[in-house]
């Protein structure tokens, strides 16, 4: 009897472990994919946040995935932040996606690499309200050969 009860004690701590674990905080998590892997100018990646409280910080990130056959070691991209109380805000990023030998940063799976880049970090919006990110890519090819897909998360940040 006391064998059972020490399992179900550690049964339940496991799974409310387990469940407390999971919860990430996401707002906004977006992945579009792109149409033969090409990203255009006008393929911009969009996500509305609707942010209850201001006083919560959170972070902003550029999710990308490309081939083995990305021609580029870099990658510019452009971020557009709207909403209430926020004037339209407009930021160019450069990432760096591979070290000069060639060796991709991102996490590989087959001939895809993964990348999830900071776009803000501990960011607190102006006011409650929705608020619209969109990411464009920034390079001079348009269309951006060999991007697979691309995304933005937000997320937020417990506060301790």
């Amino acid at each position: 009897m006391k064998r059972i009860k020490i399992f179900v004690l550690l049964f339940f701590s496991l799974l409310a472990t387990g469940l407390l674990g999971c919860n990430t905080n996401n707002l906004i998590d977006t992945n579009e994919e792109m149409p033969q892997r090409n990203w255009s100018y006008v393929n911009k990646i969009k996500g509305t946040a609707e942010i209850k409280n201001p006083a919560m910080p959170v972070s902003l990130k550029f999710k990308l995935r490309h081939t083995a056959d990305y021609r580029y070691s870099n990658i510019y991209i452009l971020m557009h932040l709207s909403g209430p109380g926020l004037p339209k805000i407009t930021r160019r990023y450069e990432y760096k996606l591979a070290e000069s030998d060639g060796q991709w940063l991102g996490k590989g799976s087959g001939n895809l690499y993964t990348s999830v880049l900071p776009l803000l970090t501990n960011y607190h919006f102006p006011q409650a309200g929705k608020y619209t990110i969109e990411i464009e890519q920034n390079m001079r090819d348009n269309p951006l050969k060999e991007i697979s897909d691309a995304g933005i998360t937000v997320s937020g940040i417990p506060v301790k």
